[in-house]
């Protein structure tokens, strides 16, 4: 599963995050779709480091799920409305900067926000689907797995909303450099 909201116990060392926040910063502000001005303030005292998040619901997920981001393969995660509302975090916005996290709490990448789409379980799209790119790539698969993940059958998930997120790779650390 690939929520936008991390459930994986393998938080971040916000040094570590922070820091290399600051060293690829520079490599970022130069995406010309990233909205980098909005997202982490003009000056060094507005300078905030993007949220960290890791994909999945294990260590495992987490490096698995990342190798689709780093491969070009995953394009496309998708939430529950409802772990938004619980956590109190925003949805994300177009523009809007993230670093993934491995499975080691290491970041490895520097995401941005292409597209983002509130709507029903049911009304979730093949290409979405898709372009989510685990497992088959089939809708029902997507629509099997999610269900699962979220504690649904899926005949019964047909209405509750979903947080769909397009995104774009806009730099990557390789494992074990800094």
């Amino acid at each position: 599963m690939s929520p936008s909201v991390d459930d994986v116990d393998v938080g971040p060392d916000e040094p570590d995050v922070t820091a290399w926040w600051l060293r690829v910063r520079p490599k970022v502000e130069r995406d010309p779709f990233a909205r980098i001005g909005v997202v982490v303030g003009q000056s060094g005292a507005q300078a905030l480091t993007p949220p960290a998040f890791s994909f999945g619901a294990t260590r495992e997920q987490a490096d698995e799920l990342l190798g689709l981001v780093l491969d070009g393969t995953k394009t496309a995660t998708s939430s529950a409305l409802v772990e938004y509302q619980r956590e109190g975090e925003p949805l994300p916005q177009v523009g809007g900067l993230a670093i993934v996290l491995d499975g080691a709490g290491q970041p490895r990448a520097v995401l941005r926000t292409t597209a983002v789409e509130l709507t029903t379980f049911e009304r979730v799209g093949a290409e979405h689907a898709a372009a989510e790119g685990e497992g088959d790539r089939t809708l029902a698969t997507w629509r099997a797995e999610h269900a699962s993940f979220w504690g649904r059958r899926v005949d019964e998930a047909g209405d509750w909303p979903v947080v769909l997120e397009r995104f774009a790779l806009v730099h990557t650390r390789p494992a074990g450099r800094p």
